[in-house]
């Protein structure tokens, strides 16, 4: 599995993420959620994300609202509880 060392959180933009292939997990604001095919998250945008993909990889579509002037993103180490 491979696990994102970095994750995001934004000041105004959510975001809505779709597997549409393969399964593995999210960590949002340090909870643990299983993903797999089909399944939709939908991120406020103060919720710090991250994803690891399974053994067979995780492919997603990533859909966000309109980017603010200069963006709002900010990038943070993320820990993985074990």
């Amino acid at each position: 599995n491979l696990r994102a060392s970095t994750g995001h959180r934004h000041g105004q933009q959510e975001e809505a993420y779709i597997v549409v292939a393969g399964a593995g997990q999210a960590l949002l604001d340090g909870t643990v959620h299983e993903l797999h095919q089909w399944d939709v998250v939908r991120c406020a945008p103060e919720v710090v994300r991250a994803f690891a993909a399974g053994p067979d990889g995780l492919d997603l579509i990533a859909i966000g609202g309109p980017k603010p002037e200069g963006g709002d993103g900010e990038m943070l180490e993320v820990v993985w509880p074990d």
